[in-house]
């Protein structure tokens, strides 16, 4: 199996806002800064998570570029560089390599939804610009397409193309020439129990410390991961970025609101990750 050497823990980090919803860089360095100190091996900077659909390209460098500076040498930086539009994908590949990211997190092309032959010769294409590993993303919830096994398999024959984020639940399995990374926090420990890489993660914003547990700890692994399911539960009441972020500014992380189409989350929704973040004795750690 290709080794990737990206760390086992990968936080699909938020990107942080000021009150006028402008990137935040501050607060992105202090973000940064907490999730290594917590359990993160490396980051996903400007993911689905980190709302790159709604970042201009220059957001997208521009925050590669402050990770890569901040955290060169102390954790690893994959960078998001998606698109359905392959000459976009070359292009924001190209660019975050220039920046210095570890290594690229490539998605399905979405919405255009192009058949085998047209995935395969996307994915070449994204590999063809960069020296960088290219960790592919499956998510058919958000595409439209999944890419099975027998596919991914055949396109772990492409030069650069190392690893994969399994976001189908279905198809969480070891594929010949790609590190196995899990897409869902629920799916973590299942990918660690069948040695995969790890996970590229968004409980981890808030429990990175016990999923780095789950890492060393193979024995506690399972009792750990029964341990934070209402995490999980609790960081899915609203979109995922909404959430995280509801999360982060209760504990005290400042990291602003989302933005459109995406919303706050809702009064009820707050009080159900206030009271996940009370039954884990998060917001007392915080105030103390």
């Amino acid at each position: 199996m290709a080794m990737t050497g990206l760390g086992a823990v990968l936080t699909a980090m938020v990107t942080p806002f000021d009150a006028q919803g402008r990137v935040d860089q501050e607060a992105a360095v202090r973000l940064m800064h907490h999730l290594v100190e917590h359990g993160s091996d490396g980051l996903v900077i400007c993911g689905t998570t980190g709302e790159a659909s709604t970042l201009s390209d220059d957001e997208q460098i521009s925050l590669i570029t402050l990770a890569v500076a901040e955290l060169g040498g102390r954790a690893t930086v994959i960078a998001g560089a998606g698109s359905n539009d392959t000459r976009h994908a070359v292009e924001l590949t190209a660019r975050a390599t220039e920046a210095g990211a570890d290594a690229i997190l490539s998605v399905t092309p979405y919405y255009n939804r192009p058949n085998r032959r047209g995935i395969r010769a996307h994915f070449e294409a994204v590999a063809a610009a960069t020296d960088r590993p290219v960790i592919l993303y499956n998510i058919p919830v958000r595409t439209g397409t999944d890419m099975p096994n027998d596919l991914l398999a055949e396109l772990a024959e492409i030069d650069g193309i190392t690893a994969v984020k399994q976001a189908n639940a279905d198809s969480v399995a070891l594929v010949d020439g790609l590190d196995l990374y899990a897409g869902n926090d629920d799916s973590f420990c299942d990918v660690l129990e069948l040695g995969g890489a790890g996970g590229i993660l968004v409980a981890s914003h808030i429990v990175g410390d016990e999923m780095r547990r789950m890492v060393e700890e193979p024995a506690q692994r399972r009792a750990i991961d029964d341990t934070l399911r209402d995490v999980y539960a609790a960081l899915s009441v609203a979109p995922a970025s909404a959430s995280v972020k509801a999360a982060l500014n209760m504990l005290g992380q400042s990291v602003g609101g989302v933005r459109l189409p995406l919303v706050e989350a809702d009064e009820q929704e707050q009080r159900q990750i206030r009271a996940m973040l009370e039954r884990h004795g998060l917001l007392a750690a915080a105030s103390a």
